[in-house]
């Protein structure tokens, strides 16, 4: 075991399935050099700042037997190839009845926290929630991003991975190569413990959340923090056993509130009979502010979610 980067683990991740499938093929904007030099130009192609143009390039590759890995970079780029992704990759394995595969992984940063404005700093996956086809992955530690994209790698449907960018330098606990490993889609990861609150955290959340029941520990208060890891599939069943146990419920998302993850979360929950019996409180959120992101660093944090924002919706659940 040893320990490293958010973005290595992805990488090594990639890395072992070209190893692994000749077939396995990369597109994207960024500077793979080191990946380019190992596997060469046409495994490995360097795009323009043409998002529709390289992810429709992937699903007819897809679709003619290669395994395609796109890296789009920040989420918001993506919406410049929204029709490939929802009209075409989501949908065409079901139109064509079954009788063709499109294994695509698709990358894509998503959060705030650097002052990157509101072109670059948005957190889109409650979008492609609502679209039937597509897998989504929301990895938090360098464990799970090189377990998930691996599993994603094997799997013949389009994955989309969405990547927190404040995440990408942080440090965890990964096995060696030699040491496979995939972790299953629809998996929930119990960060920590608790009797009190189940805290449900997406993304860089959850490291904010573990702070938070860290602190609301030291009050007597005993939060369990869920970090559900993939949203399509979504492992409901893990956290509506917590609630159970707990009897109340805080999810905390970056992205914004309207008709956002923690909505579809807090509707699983106040739907589901043996839960909604189980609550001592209602459920409540702590998400980003439904504005674009702005510039300025004061209002970028006031715009989203935050270790005292998070103990305060304990508090009043509590």
């Amino acid at each position: 075991m040893r320990e490293i980067t958010f973005e290595q683990a992805a990488g090594e991740a990639i890395r072992e399935a070209f190893r692994s499938d000749p077939r396995t093929v990369y597109m994207g904007t960024d500077p793979v050099l080191d990946m380019r030099n190992e596997f060469g130009a046409d495994r490995v192609r360097l795009t323009p700042i043409a998002e529709n143009s390289f992810v429709g390039a992937a699903i007819g590759l897809a679709g003619s037997g290669f395994r395609a890995v796109v890296n789009i970079r920040m989420a918001t780029f993506g919406f410049v190839a929204m029709d490939q992704m929802i009209n075409h990759a989501a949908k065409i394995t079901y139109m064509f009845g079954g009788q063709a595969k499109f294994p695509i992984l698709i990358r894509m940063t998503v959060g705030a926290g650097f002052y990157g404005a509101a072109e670059h700093s948005i957190s889109p996956y409650a979008m492609f929630m609502n679209v039937p086809g597509l897998k989504i992955l929301l990895p938090t530690t360098p464990y799970d991003v090189k377990g998930l994209l691996k599993t994603a790698l094997r799997d013949n449907n389009p994955v989309i991975s969405f990547e927190p960018f404040m995440l990408g330098k942080t440090k965890g606990v990964v096995p060696d190569p030699d040491d496979e490993y995939f972790i299953p889609f629809g998996k929930a990861a119990v960060r920590r413990r608790g009797t009190d609150l189940t805290l449900v955290a997406l993304g860089r959340m959850a490291h904010i959340a573990l702070e938070a029941a860290e602190e609301l520990a030291g009050s007597g208060i005993s939060a369990e923090v869920i970090d559900p890891r993939t949203l399509v599939p979504m492992d409901t069943a893990a956290i509506l056993r917590s609630v159970r146990k707990t009897g109340r419920l805080v999810i905390v998302d970056e992205a914004c509130q309207t008709c956002g993850a923690a909505a579809e979360i807090m509707a699983q929950a106040a739907s589901d009979k043996n839960t909604f019996r189980k609550l001592k409180a209602a459920p409540a959120r702590v998400c980003g502010l439904d504005v674009p992101i702005p510039f300025s660093p004061p209002m970028e944090h006031y715009a989203i979610p935050d270790k005292a924002k998070i103990i305060k919706a304990v508090r009043g659940a509590m």
